[in-house]
């Protein structure tokens, strides 16, 4: 039996405001997450993402107070991520509110930690980030794609909020994170984040090729025909997006309703 596919806001959350870059930079406010979440539970999301993006490179905690107003408003699982280190930031988290945490930069740094957050908290709860940039310098012992200039390139594993590169090939660190113990892999492309012309199905496609866990494609969404064409060129289980909801270009509901007329198995 084939899953409904999910549609999943984000929101990305630097001191305590929503906001939204192209690349990762240029950041704009785009709204008060506590408002947003209770907008997107009612418009019919089917989870919610909170990433507070810049905790890890201040060196910070997840702001647990903003998590707990979010989780107060909405009854849909919640995840949550930036700045947890250790099992302790987990735990927290997830007592405020959150149904599962988002690892990204501590991964890369101590993989351990994957395992021993699933071994704590169950493999349900555990979501590993991946935020990948196509690299053109060829190295070997990388998954080499080409460009539509035949150009080579690999996919590489960033961290500090895309801001340093690790040299990680996101393909096989796909494999390892999911051996080690992610329930859930949320891939983001840098290339694409913030452009609205559309997801990295290239990149979407190799990760859910190579790991049997589900996978939310991130990154790139303008309007609904994105999500249709990364449900239909892919195996990705869900949708986030970001940009086409704050701003109002259209809403949750509007986007599984044109989803459902194409055939997308999806929740109403």
């Amino acid at each position: 039996m084939t899953l409904a596919k999910r549609i999943i806001p984000c929101l990305d959350v630097d001191n305590g405001r929503v906001v939204k870059g192209v690349h990762f930079t240029e950041v704009k406010d785009a709204g008060d997450p506590v408002e947003l979440g209770k907008k997107y539970r009612e418009q019919g999301a089917d989870e919610l993402v909170f990433l507070d993006i810049t905790a890890s490179q201040q060196g910070r905690d997840t702001i647990a107070s903003i998590v707990r107003k979010v989780a107060e408003v909405i009854d849909i699982p919640f995840t949550v991520g930036g700045g947890i280190k250790k099992l302790e930031d987990a735990r927290d988290i997830l007592l405020s509110g959150a149904d599962k945490v988002s690892v990204n930069t501590a991964a890369v740094k101590s993989p351990e930690l994957i395992s021993e957050l699933m071994s704590i908290f169950g493999k349900q709860c555990i979501v590993v980030a991946i935020d990948a940039k196509r690299n053109y310098s060829i190295e070997k012992d990388k998954t080499i794609f080409k460009d539509k200039d035949e150009r080579k390139f690999w996919f590489e594993v960033r961290i500090y909020g895309g801001k340093e590169g690790t040299g990680l090939d996101a393909i096989k660190w796909a494999k390892e994170i999911e051996q080690r113990g992610a329930g859930e892999i949320l891939l983001t492309s840098i290339d694409a984040d913030g452009t609205e012309n559309g997801y990295d199905i290239e990149l979407t496609k190799s990760i859910c090729k190579s790991v049997p866990v589900p996978v939310i494609a991130s990154g790139g969404c303008g309007k609904a025909r994105h999500m249709l064409d990364v449900f239909e060129k892919t195996d990705v289980d869900a949708a986030l997006a970001a940009s086409i909801f704050h701003y109002e270009k259209s809403t949750v509901d509007k986007v599984k309703k044109y989803l459902k007329r194409n055939g997308i198995k999806i929740r109403i």
